[in-house]
């Protein structure tokens, strides 16, 4: 069983040596995560290597360590692309190079959380988007292969097998797999347009009986989520933050969504901010996961995880054993641009991301709102790229068989709702994404959906919208 709260929590001194606990944020103990960690965590050691790699900038020393391949025979001596400008100058597009020192470091290995220029951006970035401070709070970022290699190892880290975990109700169906490989009890948490249903949770862990071990970590997005494409509202995070700490959950909060989000209200906090504000102020139970691959690339493959530096060490662990690192090229192209632009920069390219998507969203609504009214009926999602919408067949409804073999054999292609349910179970639920389509493109392909569904219900083609 996990720790009670109340035995963990203590003041930590800051740089300065005043208390971050006492009458402003209480940090949890290293000690605190102990009961987390799976037995594969506990059992993994340090690379005898990769452990020793910052002893190689110690003043004087020679090092015969590593086995590094010796950079004089890379064949890449140099490196420029071509990036769109943010800065208001009127010219759409800017060269840019890698210089020598980020490219020496991109072409060798590096440490396993990263190349320290990529590291270094990316907290002060989050110190100042989600208002946190690193250094008194206990807190680090690790640089990875997308998100979804974070998110693995984490629950790598977290999970062993048979243990239960809470889920989203439906749930991004990435995540079912590595569940289901440690055959894990997925506990279903019900959701509606607000985000978790957090009186669902309540219920789930107020009642979980008390010869069972209680579920370590909840996973959840909470921006434009996928399938449902529904933000969590402001009082829902807070429930599900005061519910974590009562029943001593830990939040996954992926994220990928967070810069896409083009409601009109202002941002909601994420999970990550909200733990320093609300409640009793203590910090460490959420370990959140960022992308690029929606707002940068998704080829270039890097992602980053920002929560307590005991479980990011755990997860290095795991990856120096794995895929030793996220790629050093990639990280060193990225953290030019980023260093090119600055924060301001990139948050005003992440607007016109949000603009660009927000324009998407219309288009693809408003041909839903010709060809599918009376026949679906759907939420108009603030955030990300997807609409799951329900098609009106009557009790029991099933899109499987529609959406996998009729829409097909008509020229539309989406996802059945049943791919996000971990047993599989019947929905009327669709998930179509409106990210790439052209206005003619979405327009046909809900037309001819609208030609299937009416079918479906035995009528014609000439059946107004």
């Amino acid at each position: 069983m996990a720790n009670s709260p109340e035995s963990t929590l203590k003041s930590t001194p800051n740089e300065t040596g005043t208390s971050v606990g006492l009458g402003r944020i209480d940090v949890l103990p290293a000690s605190f995560y102990v009961s987390f960690l799976s037995q594969a965590a506990k059992a993994r050691k340090p690379s005898p290597i990769r452990g020793l790699f910052p002893l190689e900038q110690t003043p004087g020393v020679i090092s015969l360590l590593a086995g590094k391949p010796n950079a004089a025979l890379f064949p890449l001596t140099g490196v420029q692309f071509t990036a769109p400008r943010v800065d208001g100058s009127g010219a759409e597009e800017m060269e840019l190079k890698v210089d020598s020192e980020l490219l020496a470091m991109g072409l060798q290995y590096a440490p396993t959380s990263g190349i320290p220029p990529m590291v270094e951006w990316l907290t002060e970035f989050q110190e100042l988007e989600h208002g946190r401070r690193r250094l008194e709070e206990g807190w680090r970022i690790s640089v990875t292969a997308g998100s979804q290699d974070a998110i693995y190892k984490a629950v790598h880290a977290l999970v062993n097998p048979g243990d239960p975990v809470l889920i989203e109700k439906p749930v991004y169906a990435g995540v079912i797999p590595m569940f289901e490989t440690l055959l894990c009890d997925m506990i279903e948490v019900e959701t509606d347009a607000d985000g978790i249903v957090s009186q669902s949770l309540r219920n789930i862990l107020d009642s979980w009986p008390s010869s069972k071990p209680k579920p370590k970590v909840l996973y959840t997005i909470p921006y434009g989520c996928n399938p449902t494409g529904a933000t969590a509202s402001l009082v829902r995070r807070q429930e599900v933050l005061d519910i974590s700490r009562k029943h001593n959950v830990l939040i996954l909060e992926d994220d990928p969504y967070y810069f896409m989000y083009f409601g009109t209200q202002p941002r909601i906090p994420s999970y990550f901010t909200l733990e320093a504000q609300t409640g009793d102020r203590s910090v460490g139970r959420v370990l959140r996961f960022d992308s690029f691959s929606k707002i940068i690339s998704a080829g270039i493959r890097i992602g980053f995880v920002t929560g307590p530096t005991p479980l990011l060490d755990a997860m290095d662990k795991h990856t120096a054993t794995a895929n030793l690192q996220a790629s050093s090229f990639a990280q060193a192209v990225v953290v030019t641009l980023l260093r090119t632009w600055g924060r301001d920069g990139f948050l005003a390219h992440v607007r016109k991301v949000a603009d660009f998507y927000r324009a998407k969203r219309d288009v693809f609504e408003a041909a839903m709102q010709r060809h599918l009214h009376g026949l679906a009926e759907w939420n108009t999602p603030e955030a990300g790229m997807f609409f799951w919408f329900k098609l009106l067949l009557g009790e029991n409804g099933d899109s499987g068989s529609i959406i996998q073999t009729k829409a097909f054999g008509g020229g539309v292609l989406a996802l059945p709702g049943t791919v996000f349910f971990p047993n599989g179970e019947r929905t009327a639920y669709v998930r179509a994404s409106f990210s790439l389509l052209e206005e003619e493109q979405v327009d046909e392909a809900l037309r001819r959906l609208r030609v299937v569904l009416l079918s479906e219900k035995g009528l014609s083609e000439g059946i107004s919208s």
